[in-house]
C-alpha cells in the first residue's frame, strides 16, 4: 500500500467482478441517457443521478453497485440511495477507468 492509495477512487473492474459474482445484484449507471447510448457497462441499467428520487424500478434489498464516469455522481447517488433506505448499495467508481467491453 503506498503513502497516497487513499487518494485512489474505487477499482471499477474489481466492482463489475463482483457485480456478477452477486445473485440478484443489480449495476446501475447514474449518468445521463446520452452518456449511456455513448457506452455503457453490458448488463447495466440507466437511471440517471438527477431521476434516482423517482426510480421505483429498483428492487428492494437488492445489491446495487453504482457507477457513473469519474465516480463523484455515483457517490452522490449512494447518499441519496442510502436517504431513500437502501442499504446494499457500492460505489464502484466511474466508467473512465473501466477496461472492460462496453455496448452501445
Amino acid at each position: 500500500m503506498g503513502l497516497f492509495d487513499f487518494l485512489k477512487g474505487p477499482d471499477i473492474d474489481q466492482g463489475v467482478e463482483e457485480f456478477r459474482k452477486t445473485s440478484g445484484a443489480v449495476l446501475l449507471d447514474v449518468r445521463t441517457p446520452q452518456e449511456y447510448r455513448e457506452g455503457h457497462i453490458p448488463g447495466s441499467i440507466n437511471i440517471p443521478l438527477q431521476s434516482l428520487h423517482t426510480a421505483g424500478q429498483l428492487p428492494a434489498g437488492a445489491p446495487l453497485f453504482v457507477y457513473c464516469h469519474s465516480g463523484a455522481r455515483s457517490s452522490q447517488a449512494i447518499r441519496l440511495l442510502a436517504g431513500m433506505g437502501y442499504t446494499n448499495t457500492k460505489n464502484i467508481g466511474g466508467i473512465a477507468a473501466y477496461k472492460g467491453k462496453v455496448e452501445r
